[in-house]
């Protein structure tokens, strides 16, 4: 299917792509007495603010319990904590900041920085609806995410949207919303009943359209445009963070799913009602890129949620670029296996594989493969899941009805590495579902290995063992291989 080529711009209010902040070490902004480093962003904020400056911090140790206390003997005031990495998230004034610096055993605080959304459905393209029709997971069904939760940290989701529901029931298993970012002293993930639209209580709109293209229903809609996600047997957990989004609201949504990612919806829920979560799409990050931050939460988190059987995917962001510095999202530069950013690939509209990367798509540093890409998947003029009447989906200009007589409008176009994303958090499902004691790594190693070599762009060079390239990472990905190298029949 052709589409019109209006593409999706940046605003101030929101762009189609994320990127995270910036989070390299900076010089103590303190002469006197040891000190723990801090994150770029909150050191430039420590050098200019007044001694009474409110901020919210992550504050790091080895264990959460000495990081507590570290926080209480500082006089910041906790607002929650992410047990397994040893983070408490505080906030306070800047002199209350600088004195946890001081405290024994803290190793790293970091800023609450501010975050920015990073959207034909592109399976044709990337084989994945070829891999539904033709092959069948270790399950023996279809290959279409089944027996696997997909979380989506993002503005929200309307779960009541034809998209997301089968028999009469949505797909949406769990619905929560991050508060973090509001200072509360509670639990910063409150559940939320799955009957409610978190993205239009947000003023929102990318959520959806991200959920859309990861598990969204096949249709074919009235006017012949065809649409749906690349796993809509999978399920769908959703954290909603809101329209502002911040690091630490992100954070508490990624520390959630690594404390819960093995019974989503409770322990007595089973299985087949409410499978594990395997994936994570992360279709944000700071605006620009930056540096990448080993020490951040983000990463600390990530990695645990690795170790854990959990891939997180990242939108490579949307600064396009020429090579000559490094405009990929930092937390996705993450070597550890089984972490993959994903640039964008232009189609043109016409479903074929040999198309072009998108001008918008970031490209890392051309003399330093550790910022490239992983894989590239369509993210320009993606059709999916939206609502007229919020602000991303009337900016696509390309609303289409859905399926019902009463869903008017309920799809629409949208661009950037906020939709290539979710392509490849669906196939993802669908490769666990091929193979359910993959591990993340091998999970990546199967797309990253059968990419198909799209030519368009910088030429591949041998980085370990694949060709990739800094724009385009290792080409676009072929679900149809990736499932055959995992053992999925057909």
């Amino acid at each position: 299917m052709r589409l019109r080529t209006t593409r999706w711009k940046r605003s101030s209010v929101i762009a189609a792509v994320l990127v995270l902040p910036m989070i390299a070490l900076a010089p103590a902004a303190d002469a006197a007495g040891p000190l723990a480093p801090v994150s770029r962003t909150l050191g430039t904020l420590l050098g200019k603010v007044s001694t009474s400056t409110q901020l919210t911090t992550m504050v790091h140790a080895k264990n959460v319990a000495v990081a507590e206390r570290a926080v209480k003997q500082a006089g910041l005031t906790e607002i929650t904590k992410f047990a397994k990495i040893g983070v408490v998230a505080a906030k306070g004034s800047a002199a209350q900041v600088r004195s946890a610096r001081r405290m024994a055993g803290v190793t790293y605080v970091e800023n609450n920085d501010p975050l920015v959304t990073h959207a034909d459905s592109g399976t044709t393209a990337t084989r994945s609806a070829e891999a539904r029709t033709t092959l069948t997971g270790a399950n023996g069904k279809a290959l279409d995410g089944s027996g696997v939760s997909i979380a989506i940290i993002d503005t929200g989701i309307d779960p009541t949207h034809p998209a997301f529901q089968s028999n009469g029931q949505t797909r949406v298993v769990r619905s929560m919303k991050s508060l973090c970012s509001n200072g509360t002293d509670t639990s910063c993930i409150v559940n939320v009943p799955t009957s409610v639209d978190t993205d239009t209580t947000s003023l929102g709109g990318h959520g959806t359209h991200v959920a859309g293209i990861a598990a969204g229903n096949a249709y074919t809609l009235p006017n012949g445009s065809k649409v749906g996600g690349s796993a809509p047997g999978s399920k769908i957990v959703a954290i909603s963070t809101g329209l502002a989004i911040l690091v630490l609201g992100t954070d508490a949504a990624l520390n959630w799913v690594l404390e819960n990612h093995n019974a989503p919806c409770g322990a007595g829920v089973p299985a087949s009602v409410c499978p594990p979560i395997k994936v994570i799409n992360n279709s944000y990050g700071p605006s620009g890129g930056g540096s990448f931050d080993p020490n951040s939460a983000t990463v600390q988190l990530q990695r645990a949620l690795a170790k854990e059987g959990v891939v997180t995917v990242w939108a490579n962001g949307n600064d396009g670029g020429d090579g000559s510095k490094d405009l990929s999202n930092p937390p996705g530069q993450d070597p550890t296996p089984g972490i993959i950013s994903v640039a964008s690939y232009n189609d043109q509209g016409t479903g074929t594989r040999d198309g072009t990367v998108s001008d918008f798509s970031s490209r890392g540093l051309a003399s330093d493969s550790s910022t490239w890409p992983d894989v590239s998947a369509p993210g320009e003029n993606i059709l999916s899941s939206c609502r007229p009447y919020l602000a991303i989906c009337a900016q696509g200009l390309q609303p289409e009805n859905g399926p019902g007589p009463l869903d008017i409008g309920t799809y629409n176009v949208i661009s950037g590495t906020s939709m290539a994303t979710p392509q490849i958090t669906g196939i993802v499902a669908q490769l666990f579902q091929a193979d359910p004691g993959a591990t993340p790594g091998q999970i990546e190693n199967a797309i990253k290995s059968t990419a198909y070599k799209y030519s368009n762009g910088a030429p591949y060079k041998s980085v370990g063992p694949y060709t990739s390239s800094y724009d385009k990472g290792t080409g676009l990905v072929d679900t149809v291989a990736a499932a055959r190298s995992l053992g999925a029949a057909g």
